[in-house]
């Protein structure tokens, strides 16, 4: 009984320490055209958010879209990043790819 509470206590503190490292981790990632640029925790935390160019000049179709694909772009390398330290966290024997 008390080794699996040990096992728990331990993944307790290894799942502590993965978020801490999620947070830490911080990456930049630039919509397909470039306008819209995004810096992303690997926590999924957004950080900032930079509009490149004259916002009166933009076309606001333009504009949400690479908002969007700038979102989805960091949001999947956030899940990348999480996912490949997971993977290497003792005690879970998740199969690697």
């Amino acid at each position: 009984m008390f080794d699996k509470m040990k096992q728990v206590f331990e993944m307790q503190k290894s799942m502590q320490e993965l978020k801490r490292r999620l947070e830490e981790a911080n990456f930049d990632i630039v919509s397909s055209n470039g306008l819209v640029k995004i810096n992303m925790s690997a926590a999924q935390k957004i950080n900032n958010v930079n509009i490149n160019g004259n916002l009166a000049e933009l076309d606001k179709t333009v504009l949400e879209k690479s908002i969007c694909d700038a979102y989805d772009r960091a949001l999947k390398h956030a899940q990348e990043i999480a996912a490949s330290k997971l993977k290497d966290m003792p005690g879970l024997n998740l199969p690697k790819p």
